[in-house]
């Protein structure tokens, strides 16, 4: 999973970065919120961490910012500031949950993961890579004007693709993201959806979107 962490503080942000890449995120960095709110704006996250008090512009203008450009991205804000009326604030402008400084990692840890499980809504959320759409609200693929009909779980594989396009997803990040904590990691499960995948996508086709990355993963472009 994808996380953007927008916390100016040096020591803080040295602390969270490789704590959370133990966990398994890949975590991108923005040490002010004009950069924190152009890289979430542009770029598609699984989850953001944002501090209020951030140099060139404040973390609540940036969650409003995200939201007003209809990104669903969860977001958990940082702050030193504990008063009902702050987080009433930030709640109203977006946040999905709120963890005051000092705060331990096992805490945020938790609350990342409890925010994630949380269905966000994602309403008229069409993704397209070449001649494929998938249609997010109404749970339709498309490659031209051929319906194709996937399960759930492929469904759901094809839209962490999508959003990654570009990417090389390795078996980890596709497993983090795609399958719940009682999955087996050592199975064959992704590669028996990877290839369910390509029959039904990429089957007669010219233009083949699903590619193996040898000792990487896989990506779609």
């Amino acid at each position: 999973m994808r996380i953007l962490l927008i916390e100016d503080e040096k020591e803080i942000s040295g602390f969270l970065k490789p704590c959370l890449e133990a966990e398994n995120f890949i975590v991108d960095l923005a040490q002010d919120g004009e950069k924190g709110s152009f890289l979430a704006r542009t770029n598609d996250y699984d989850l953001i961490i944002l501090d209020i008090g951030l140099p060139k512009k404040q973390g609540d203008q940036v969650c409003k910012e995200i939201r007003g450009n209809n990104k669903n991205v969860p977001i958990v804000v940082l702050t030193i500031k504990s008063e009902i009326v702050n987080k009433l604030n930030l709640f109203d402008k977006g946040a999905d949950d709120y963890l005051t400084k000092p705060f331990s990692f096992e805490e945020l840890l938790a609350r990342i993961r409890a925010v994630l499980r949380r269905p966000h809504q994602t309403e008229n959320e069409i993704l397209t890579v070449g001649d494929l759409t998938l249609d997010v609200k109404r749970h339709l693929v498309k490659r031209g004007s051929k319906e194709i009909y996937l399960t759930r779980k492929e469904f759901t594989l094809l839209e962490y693709l999508i959003k990654n396009q570009g990417l090389a997803l390795s078996r980890g990040m596709i497993m983090e993201h795609v399958w719940d904590i009682n999955a087996d990691p050592f199975s064959n499960t992704i590669e028996a959806h990877i290839l369910k995948l390509r029959q039904k996508i990429d089957k007669g086709n010219q233009i083949k979107l699903i590619h193996t990355i040898p000792g990487r993963g896989y990506k779609i472009e």
